[in-house]
């Protein structure tokens, strides 16, 4: 099996993508690839036996992430077990994992404002047996395309309920397991780089040395992911590198011990630094590497780099089956067998520069499907960028935090340096990597990268990089353009597809609807709305980053030909500014009576955007499809009375878009377009009992009537008058509330149909 581990690793992931996307094709791809490799003799029967020992094991053992398909009522119960996670203790929150000892379920147990002093939290440590009292219920899952599913990150570790408990009084816990002593250890070392150096270089010290990036600012972990330097965030086997470095120089080289004993104390040291540092597989998987290595050293064996990271790959799954849908884990290996794999073409450089250009290729082109499979995105420029940050960390900030750390107790020399470091890295480098995000961001939104895509990715990747390592360089070219052509086919496909998608995006309280017409002739948005804080009515920004934006991105969509705002209340209009922000904006619509401060004038037109004043009766012309308002007609002195209305025929379905609007505006609208018909309607104000005029209804005989309303809102929308008229109308209701996000797809061709997010 020597030389082979590596087939055996495919085989597992084989067994894995069966899993993962119901298909026997990739068994079946597996078995056909094997006989080949067999009867051309470039594979002996051990490796095919062991290879598919390993396929049919996997596919049994990893486990499916299953989410269930009916919402459970939270209860309040009493789970008493052990926990089997580090504690994880914030200002803002205190989360463990405890497994109930009664129904063997692991659980999420969360505690919102934990206590400030740290001794009211001690006897929660990993390991203890805990009582918990608190209400158990499903966590929260996606309700709309793109956004992020907590409940199916939570289902990808084995979690398919959280407790969430009122007070630390609904806590007691006892005893502990010997590796809390190690999270203890951890967690006090997180506290004293944070007594002892500033709030800048301790959150990077703790990041980097300690695994513990809370303390680096959203903005700034956003602005590492939009450049595809998450990675540098990571410890991975430049941070293990260092470690051995360091116990090398200090126990061998300082003539302390031996040769031998400086390997046991590598041997004893590695484990218990990666617990140290969070225990994250990247950091696990360099450790392992070494130790596996020392332990060949010891015994006298020989074994291949890439044996040793396939074996480490195969053990790590056996512990863990789950780890396999853990970001970092896929990250960290992929972006290793990539390095492994493309070893011989990254020596033939004799200039450091050009290794480290072919370095940060090689990584780049190996992350890129996670990339776009997790952000929807890709930018081509963050190759080069790569370039100059991964030395700048390796060489400078990397080593200065594990200097710093040694150097805490000194404070004249740990105060020099900790002003040295924040200097350069906040004033020079972030200001730096701030002004390219802003003037070079120019990034491929690509969509959702599909399954089978990525597989294909992949295998084309192999055969690339097997060319470059054979000095094939025209098949190498072929193979890479061929890569390309995947990503400009994400890119472009929307243009070519004849369907069309309206989707009423749940966000709560609010209206978003987003309007994308066939071949990609247009992309238009009707309200994007916020929530906003009571104390200063301000709109937030959570609707835009976690429903809005990833559903945008989601979609492969980076250009907004039109917004059509219906009023100027924030739960229709309160994420518009945000929107324009980060994505291409040519027109905004709204009506003659609507009251746009002097602020917003200016920010839109800076902004590049016309902004078209409408009326009733006027007809306009957005991709070919025309667009009528039908309201208002006069000045009903009030924002949702003035609620821009028009329809639109889309699918041979004709739309009515209403807004706010009240029964005194829908009768207007009647008796200005009697002969009026209506396919699809969206119920005005969340199904308020302040419209839906009865008669209104009868006249324009709607089939579907759509509501976009917050779950256990407290208006009482939609009201139960509302929807007993729509029933006695027979009009089918589709709600968010109820159904998460709503999509109507259709063709110019044909009537659409309507597919509901949650089930």
């Amino acid at each position: 099996m020597k030389g082979y581990w590596y087939v055996a690793d495919i085989a597992a992931l084989a067994s894995i993508f069966v899993k993962m996307f119901d298909n026997l094709l990739f068994g079946f791809g597996l078995l056909i690839w094997f006989v080949v490799l067999y009867k051309t003799n470039r594979l002996g029967k051990l490796p095919i036996v062991i290879s598919l020992t390993c396929f049919l094991f996997f596919s049994y053992y990893i486990p499916s992430i299953s989410t269930p398909n009916t919402i459970e009522e939270s209860q309040e119960m009493t789970v008493t077990g052990k926990i089997s996670s580090p504690v994880s203790t914030t200002d803002a929150v205190l989360q463990f994992r405890i497994r109930d000892e009664q129904s063997n379920q692991l659980l999420q147990a969360t505690l919102f404002n934990p206590p400030v002093n740290k001794k009211e939290i001690s006897t929660i440590k990993y390991g203890a047996i805990c009582q918990l009292n608190g209400e158990v219920g499903q966590p929260e899952g996606a309700r709309n395309p793109g956004q992020f599913d907590f409940q199916h990150y939570l289902a990808s570790s084995g979690v398919h309920y959280e407790l969430v408990l009122d007070s630390l009084a609904d806590v007691s816990c006892t005893g502990a397991s010997k590796l809390s002593v190690l999270y203890s250890l951890r967690e006090k070392l997180m506290t004293y780089v944070s007594t002892h150096y500033s709030d800048s270089t301790s959150s990077w010290l703790n990041a980097l040395v300690l695994g513990d990036d809370g303390g680096i600012p959203i903005d700034t972990e956003e602005l590492f992911q939009r450049w595809g330097l998450s990675h540098l965030l990571a410890i991975s086997g430049l941070h293990i590198g260092l470690v051995v470095g360091f116990v090398y120089f200090i126990f061998l080289r300082m003539g302390v011990v031996t040769r031998e004993k400086s390997m046991w104390i590598m041997m004893v040291f590695l484990p218990i630094y990666a617990v140290l540092a969070g225990g994250e597989p990247s950091i696990w998987r360099a450790s392992l590497m070494v130790l596996l290595v020392i332990c060949v050293q010891k015994l006298k064996l020989t074994i291949s780099i890439t044996d040793v990271i396939s074996i480490i790959f195969l053990c790590l799954l056996v512990v863990d089956g789950y780890i396999i849908y853990h970001v970092g884990f896929q990250l960290s290996f992929l972006v290793s067998f990539g390095i492994i794999l493309s070893r011989k073409w990254l020596s033939n450089s004799t200039s450091p520069f050009i290794t480290l250009l072919k370095l940060s290729f090689v990584a780049q082109l190996v992350i890129i499907p996670l990339q776009i499979l997790y952000f929807y995105n890709f930018n081509p420029l963050s190759i080069i960028l790569n370039i100059i940050v991964v030395p700048y960390f390796s060489f400078f900030v990397i080593p200065l935090m594990f200097i710093l750390l040694f150097l805490s107790p000194i404070p004249f020399v740990s105060s020099i340096l900790d002003q040295f470091f924040s200097w350069i890295h906040e004033l020079l480098f972030l200001r730096l990597l701030d002004v390219i995000d802003q003037t070079s961001y120019f990034p491929f939104i690509t969509g959702i990268f599909p399954g089978i895509v990525i597989v294909f990715y992949y295998v084309v990747l192999l055969l690339f990089m097997y060319s470059l390592q054979r000095e094939r360089v025209v098949r190498a070219v072929q193979y890479g353009v061929m890569q390309v052509l995947v990503i400009v086919f994400l890119v472009i496909r929307p243009y070519f597809s004849p369907v069309g998608t309206v989707t009423m995006l749940d966000i709560g309280q609010g209206d978003s609807f987003v309007m994308e017409l066939p071949y990609r002739k247009g992309t238009i948005l009707v309200d994007a709305g916020a929530s906003f804080s009571f104390e200063d009515m301000e709109p937030k920004e959570t609707n835009y980053t976690q429903i809005i934006k990833p559903y945008l991105q989601y979609r492969g969509i980076s250009k907004i030909d039109a917004i059509f705002v219906s009023h100027e209340d924030i739960d229709h209009v309160g994420s518009v500014n945000f929107i324009t922000e980060d994505f291409e904006v040519d027109k905004i619509i709204i009506s003659s009576y609507y009251s746009l401060d002097p602020e917003t004038v200016v920010y839109w037109r800076e902004k590049g955007i016309e902004v078209i004043r409408v009326n009733q009766g006027d007809e306009l012309l957005l991709g070919d499809y025309r667009f009528t308002i039908r309201s208002p007609g006069v000045d009903r002195n009030g924002t949702n009375e003035n609620s821009l209305v028009f329809d639109v025929r889309l699918g041979k379905q004709n739309w009515l878009f209403s807004g706010d609007i009240d029964k005194e505006a829908e009768l207007a609208i009647l008796n200005r377009y009697p002969n009026i018909n209506i396919d699809i309607l969206k119920v005005a104000h969340h199904g308020s009992n302040t419209s839906s005029d009865p008669q209104f209804l009868k006249s324009i005989q709607p089939s579907y009537a759509l509501i976009s309303v917050g779950k256990g809102n407290s208006y009482g929308h939609p009201t139960k008058e509302v929807i007993d008229l729509l029933a006695e109308e027979g009009i089918i209701v589709l709600r968010t509330d109820q159904h998460g996000a709503i999509q109507y797809r259709f063709t110019d061709d044909g009537a659409g149909t309507f597919y509901r997010f949650l089930p």
